[in-house]
C-alpha cells in the first residue's frame, strides 16, 4: 500500500497549538485589555523546532494513542442530514459535516453563507431544515478518487450536495426538478465524450418515487400517468444538465469505468401504486443509460421540457427504445426487487443484488454495449452469472482480486464469492466454487463497502458492514437504539470481524478512502473570502437602519470591545479570524439573538439579525482558543 509522508502540517504552519497556548497565555496576561495585535497570536514555530506529528499506523489492526488511521470513511447520516467522517480502523469520529441539517456548533443554517447554500425563502428563513442523506461518493480521476469533491443526496427534498474535500465543508446544493425520492447517486468515473478528459464531469441521480409530471395537481387519481426521471448534474457548476424519463422506480446508481454507461437498479417495473401492484412481476430490472446517445439526442433537439423546468428531458421508456441502434436505454432483467448495483474494479461487470431473490446478477459491460450496437440479441443476454448467495442480498463490494462481498439483510451475514467462478458456474461448470466464505454480522446489514472498493485501486483490506439493528451489542439507551458499523478484515482467505463501532441512526452508504489520497488544508486562505474584514474596513458602518459591523478576532480578543447599535436596526455582523495557527478556531455567540457560529483560521463568516430588544449582550467566543478564552468578549449595547 502506498503511504503518504507522516507529516500532517504544512511547513508554514509548523507552530504547534501547544506552543501557541503556552506562549500566548503569557502574552495575553500582559495585554489582557488589548485588542487585535497580540504577539502570541502571530506565533510561528520556534527557530530550529518543528511540530512533531503523529505517526501513521503500520499494521492498522490496532491504532495506538498518537498514531493516525490508515483510511478515512465518509458515511451518510440518513435523516440526520449530515455526512460523517471516521478514521479506520479505529472507528474514531473525526468530523461531522453538516449538509442538509442545521448545526449550532459550526453555525450551518445560521450564517449568511450557509443559508445561501441551503436556500432561503424571500423572508430569509431556510427553505428546508430537514434532509435525508443516503449515498456518499467521491469525484474521480482515471478511475480512482482525486480528493476534489464528495457528493451526497437528499432523498426527502430531491437535492444534491457537493462537499469540498480540502476543507470537508459543503459548498453547493442543487435542487432536482420534477423529482421525488431522490435516492441513488454516482459520479461518472471519466468524461465519456472527450477522450482527453479522464475525470468526473457529471453526477448521475436516480429517482425512487414516481409522481405526476409536472406535480402541479394534475393526474392525482391516475398513477398510470406518473413517471420517474433519471438526472444528470454537471459536477463543476452543479447545474442540472439533462433528465431521462424511464419506466419503473430507481433504487441505486452506478457508472462504468469507461464513462460510457450509467446504471440504476429498478423495482416496481410494473408501475404500481400499491404493494400488490408493485409485486406482480416475476423480475425487475437494471436500466442502463447510453450517456453519449442521450447527450447527442439533446443536441439534435430531440428533448422536451416538463412544467416550468427548462431542463431538457429525453424519453428512455421501453416503448420508445425498442431499436438497439437508436435506443437511449437498455432494460436488463434481474432478480426481484433489486437493491445495490456496483461496478467491479476491472471495469468488466456490474453486479446487482436481488433483495427478494437469493441471487446476485452479474452483467457484462461489453455485452450491454453490444446490445446497443446490435451484436447482442436480447437485454437478458447481457447477464453472465446469477449466483445464489443467501437471503436478502443488498450491496456488493470488491477486493480487487476477483472476489465480491455481498451483504445479506435477512441472513444477517456477509458472503464472499468469486466473480469468475460464478460465470463458470452459469456456463455449466458444476464444480466451480462460487461462495468462498461467510461471516455473521449484528444485525440485518444494509449497506456494505470495501476499502477503495469503488475504484480501480480496490485493495482488499477492509469491509464495513453498516447494520440496521444492534440489540444486545451495546448499553441500552432507551427505545431508540444506536446502530452498528462492523469492521471486517477481508485481506485473508477467511473474513475476520475486527470491531463494533456505534453509529447514531440512521447511516446508509459510504466509501473508505486511503489516507494518502485525501489532501486537506489546515487553514483557510483569507483572499478566498470577498467579505473578509481588514484593519482598514473594520468597524461600524450605518446606512439608515442598516448597520454593518465588521469584526476581527485574534486570540484572546475581538477587535472592538464595545459595539453600539439601536433597536430596530438590521445588523450584519461579519467576523474574520486573523489567527494562523492550525486548529485555532473562534466562536461567536450573541445571547437571546439565536446566533452562534465558528470561524476557522483565516476564515470569514457573517450573520444578519434584527436588533429587536434593548439591553447589553456579551458577544463571546464559544470555541476554546486560549488560556484567556473566557475573557474573549465584546459588549453589544442595543440602545432603545
Amino acid at each position: 500500500m502506498k503511504k503518504n509522508s507522516p507529516a500532517t502540517s504544512s511547513p508554514s504552519l509548523a507552530g504547534s497549538r501547544r506552543d501557541f497556548l503556552g506562549k500566548s497565555a503569557l502574552a495575553g496576561l500582559a495585554t489582557a485589555g488589548a485588542t487585535i495585535g497580540l504577539t502570541g497570536c502571530k506565533e510561528e514555530a520556534a527557530p530550529g523546532k518543528a511540530a512533531v506529528p503523529a505517526k501513521a499506523a503500520d499494521t492498522g489492526e490496532h491504532i495506538k494513542p498518537g498514531q493516525l488511521d490508515t483510511y478515512y470513511a465518509f458515511i451518510s447520516a440518513g435523516h440526520g442530514g449530515e455526512v460523517r467522517v471516521l478514521g479506520l480502523p479505529s472507528g474514531r469520529t473525526l468530523k461531522r459535516i453538516p449538509v442538509f441539517n442545521t448545526d449550532c456548533m459550526v453555525g450551518w443554517g445560521i450564517t449568511n453563507e450557509s443559508k445561501a447554500i441551503i436556500g432561503t425563502k424571500p423572508d430569509g428563513s431556510l427553505q428546508y431544515t430537514t434532509g435525508d442523506t443516503h449515498h456518499v461518493h467521491g469525484s474521480y480521476k482515471d478511475g480512482t478518487y482525486d480528493s476534489r469533491w464528495l457528493f451526497v443526496n437528499d432523498k426527502i427534498n430531491a437535492r444534491l450536495a457537493r462537499i469540498r474535500m480540502d476543507t470537508m465543508e459543503c459548498d453547493k446544493i442543487t435542487s432536482l426538478p420534477n423529482v421525488m425520492g431522490f435516492h441513488g447517486i454516482f459520479p461518472d468515473k471519466r468524461d465519456p465524450v472527450d477522450a482527453a478528459i479522464n475525470y468526473t464531469t457529471r453526477v448521475f441521480c436516480g429517482t425512487e418515487f414516481h409522481m405526476p409530471l409536472p406535480n402541479d395537481g394534475r393526474d392525482l387519481d391516475d398513477p398510470t400517468k406518473w413517471g420517474c426521471l433519471f438526472t444528470c448534474v454537471d459536477a463543476a457548476s452543479m447545474e442540472v444538465r439533462w433528465q431521462c424519463r424511464i419506466d419503473g422506480n430507481m433504487e441505486l446508481v452506478a457508472s462504468s469505468y469507461d464513462g460510457k454507461l450509467a446504471a440504476a437498479t429498478q423495482y416496481n417495473t410494473e408501475g404500481g401504486a400499491d404493494l400488490a401492484g408493485m409485486m406482480s412481476a416475476e423480475r425487475d430490472a437494471c436500466v442502463f443509460f447510453n450517456v453519449a446517445r442521450i447527450e447527442q439526442a439533446i443536441k439534435d433537439g430531440k428533448a422536451t421540457t416538463i412544467g416550468s423546468s427548462k431542463v431538457p428531458v429525453v424519453d428512455g421508456r421501453k416503448a420508445a427504445n425498442d431499436n438497439p441502434a437508436t435506443a437511449l436505454t437498455c432494460y436488463v432483467p434481474v432478480g426481484k426487487n433489486p437493491h445495490g448495483v456496483n461496478a467491479s474494479p476491472d471495469g468488466k461487470y456490474f453486479v446487482c443484488a436481488g433483495k427478494l431473490s437469493p441471487t446476485a446478477t452479474v452483467i457484462e459491460v461489453n455485452k450491454v454495449l453490444g446490445w446497443f450496437g446490435g451484436d447482442v440479441k436480447l437485454p437478458r443476454d447481457c447477464v453472465v452469472a446469477e449466483p445464489e448467495l443467501g437471503l436478502g442480498p443488498l450491496h456488493t463490494a470488491f477486493d480487487g482480486k476477483g472476489n465480491a462481498f455481498t451483504s445479506l439483510f435477512l441472513d444477517s451475514a456477509v458472503v464472499k464469492w468469486n466473480v469468475d467462478a460464478s460465470i463458470a458456474q452459469f456456463k455449466g461448470d458444476k464444480a466451480a466454487k462460487v461462495v468462498l466464505d461467510r461471516i455473521d454480522v449484528h444485525y440485518q446489514p444494509g449497506h456494505g463497502y470495501a476499502s477503495m472498493g469503488e475504484t480501480k485501486e480496490a485493495d482488499g483490506k477492509y469491509f464495513n458492514s453498516g447494520n440496521k439493528f444492534s440489540k444486545d451489542r451495546f448499553l441500552p439507551v432507551g427505545p431508540l437504539h444506536c446502530e452498528t458499523e462492523q469492521l471486517i478484515d477481508i485481506s485473508g482467505a477467511k473474513m475476520s470481524l475486527m470491531a463494533d463501532h456505534t453509529a447514531y441512526p440512521e447511516p446508509h452508504d459510504g466509501i473508505i478512502v486511503r489516507r494518502d489520497v485525501v489532501k486537506t488544508r489546515q487553514i483557510h486562505t483569507m483572499t478566498d473570502f470577498p467579505n473578509a474584514v481588514t484593519p482598514e474596513t473594520a468597524g461600524i458602518e450605518r446606512k439608515g437602519n442598516k448597520v454593518q459591523v465588521r469584526l476581527m478576532s485574534q486570540a484572546p480578543a475581538f477587535s472592538m470591545p464595545v459595539i453600539k447599535i439601536k433597536v430596530g436596526d438590521e445588523v450584519t455582523l461579519t467576523l474574520t479570524n486573523y489567527d494562523k495557527v492550525e486548529d485555532l478556531t473562534h466562536g461567536c455567540a450573541i445571547p437571546t439573538y439565536n446566533i452562534n457560529f465558528i470561524v476557522n483560521p483565516q476564515e470569514t463568516k457573517s450573520v444578519t439579525f434584527k436588533a429587536d430588544r434593548a439591553g447589553a449582550y456579551w458577544i463571546y467566543c464559544t470555541h476554546f482558543c486560549h488560556a484567556l478564552h473566557l475573557e474573549m468578549r465584546s459588549r453589544l449595547l442595543v440602545e432603545a
